[in-house]
């Protein structure tokens, strides 16, 4: 008798997961994982000036290759719960579509992997010709620093090693199997700050307006674009997310203005090149006298590609013979916690179609679960050998 990937994402959609909190997901899945043999271990980081985050890691086999799949059960806030059709974590079917907070991002992914897991398991004597892992985070929607990052240092420490993982975040834009990511742009965040002098605007001979400076630097850095692409990526783009002095007077030149930027960026760059060009920019684009400084956030991530290979040919293929249409090989989107994994293992990123994400009323078709399940389960039949 097959797994239902149905009940298991109705059941993960129903604990309210929000992040940080664990909402009985992990649980869940510990239960479910653990009746399967799998060996599972919850751990706990924490972090100063962050909120404490559970994981779990779960893995069955003992011998390589290790296929690894990994996903987050921490979801973003509902919003205004009378909004929605049925409430956020009822995980209600109407006419075949399930309504709920994580549907598709992405309990409903993590629902079929495992199904297609214990299915396959089902099949070969309860243990894979290798080992199956799961990968769980319960902070993937927040800040992203007690979860993945250290549940894989955590892992590699153990002496656990990967040689694959698939990500079941939503990847589809309108049908399952249009596309899967091989890979990602980088990510690269900063504050740059012009200090001046206040004073009275009637006496600007008094003061440092840090206003011009500011906004000469910023014309600079976007007056001609970072690159075209490439066969994988699309061009790189730096944009201006916010300008701010924090004055409400009209009559005083303010002390400090500060400017926010992102840039996503292909494989064509690194970070370190990047910060240096940003950083060459903002000196050069203002008189002497005038102070200027950039400050780099946390959790800038280097671009990356799986390229087109077995492991990826195994996936799209699996892909094409259960949904009836070869995938695009994609690097679009934002982050992911992809960006983590590839510094261990190779990693695509394939789940359902992502067009109701994060917004009131999330739904998934319950067909494109079934679907889903049967394509990993062809992944993982076809990667072990099957």
């Amino acid at each position: 008798m097959s797994t239902d990937p149905v009940a298991l994402a109705r059941d993960l959609i129903r604990c309210p997961s929000v992040t940080p909190a664990e909402g009985g997901a992990l649980d869940f899945l510990e239960r479910v994982l653990g009746a399967a043999g799998f060996a599972v271990e919850r751990v706990t980081f924490c972090e100063p000036g962050t909120p404490d985050v559970e994981n779990l890691y779960a893995r069955i086999g003992t011998s390589a290759p290790h296929l690894v799949f990994a996903g987050h059960t921490d979801v973003v806030p509902p919003g205004d719960e009378a909004a929605w059709r049925s409430p956020p974590f009822a995980a209600s079917t109407e006419d075949g579509v399930m309504t709920g907070r994580g549907a598709v991002d992405m309990k409903g992914g993590i629902a079929c992997f495992v199904a297609a897991a214990l299915d396959h398991l089902a099949a070969h004597s309860g243990e894979p010709k290798g080992s199956i892992g799961f990968l769980i985070t319960g902070d993937e929607e927040g800040p992203s620093v007690n979860g993945t990052v250290k549940l894989l240092e955590w892992a590699h420490a153990r002496g656990e090693r990967f040689d694959h993982c698939i990500v079941g975040e939503p990847t589809n834009r309108s049908a399952l199997g249009d596309m899967v990511k091989i890979g990602r742009r980088g990510s690269l965040s900063a504050t740059v700050t012009v200090e001046g002098r206040q004073g009275h605007v009637a006496y600007p001979q008094k003061a440092a307006n840090p206003i011009p400076p500011l906004l000469a630097i910023l014309a600079r850095l976007t007056a001609e674009p970072l690159d075209a692409g490439n066969a994988h990526f699309d061009p790189s783009n730096l944009e201006i997310t916010s300008v701010d002095v924090g004055n409400a007077a009209t009559n005083v030149i303010p002390q400090t203005a500060t400017a926010r930027l992102n840039i996503r960026f292909n494989d064509m760059h690194t970070l370190d090149g990047l910060k240096a060009w940003i950083e060459g920019l903002v000196a050069q684009a203002v008189a002497p006298g005038i102070r200027p400084s950039v400050a780099w956030a946390r959790g800038n991530s280097q671009s990356f590609i799986t390229k087109p290979g077995p492991f990826v040919d195994l996936v799209a293929s699996a892909i094409a013979e259960v949904a009836g249409r070869r995938p695009e090989l994609s690097t679009s989107g934002g982050t992911s916690d992809a960006r983590f994994i590839k510094d261990y293992c190779p990693v695509i990123e394939f789940g359902l179609v992502g067009d109701t994400m994060h917004q009131v009323d999330e739904r998934v078709p319950v067909a494109d679960l079934v679907t889903l399940t049967a394509i990993y389960r062809r992944i993982i039949d076809r990667y072990f050998g099957g």
